[in-house]
């Protein structure tokens, strides 16, 4: 079991990775990696001297091959593991974003993404599926 807690802000170092759940032609956008069968949303790790914006930018093209969008911070969150067999984990930081893609592109060669696909709706093949759904929903609220 993970827990996800939202924050209004966390101190810059804290922030490791960058999700954006991202919109074209009123199609959500969901990336399968090459090594996995399942879908997630655009996103990543955060590099070395990347702030996180530059960081989300970067994986929404790395990932979707967006070449126009727009993009806007929604929240900061953290992930942690339960499982009372692992022992707590650490809280993991990152930053959530939301995206209205206009134009795409070709995924750029040589990462590590093998295609996306459009859905109407949330996949049932999921990545993360304790915790992209909540990390949608809580976009999806910040669009109204």
């Amino acid at each position: 079991m993970v827990k996800i807690t939202f924050y209004d802000s966390v101190e810059d170092h804290l922030l490791h990775f960058a999700v954006i759940v991202s919109r074209y032609q009123n199609k959500w956008i969901f990336c399968r990696h090459k090594d996995r069968s399942t879908f997630e949303c655009p996103g990543g790790h955060r590099e070395k001297e990347e702030d996180i914006i530059t960081a989300a930018r970067r994986e929404l093209y790395e990932e979707t091959g967006a070449a126009e969008y727009t993009l806007k911070p929604v929240c900061a969150y953290s992930v942690q593991d339960l499982d009372k067999n692992k022992g707590n984990s650490e809280e993991s930081f990152g930053m959530l974003f939301y995206s209205e893609v206009k134009k795409l592109g070709e995924i750029p060669p040589g990462f590590e993404i093998e295609t996306i696909q459009l859905f109407d709706e949330t996949p049932d093949s999921l990545t993360y599926p304790e915790i992209q759904p909540v990390l949608m929903a809580r976009a999806i609220r910040s669009m109204s």
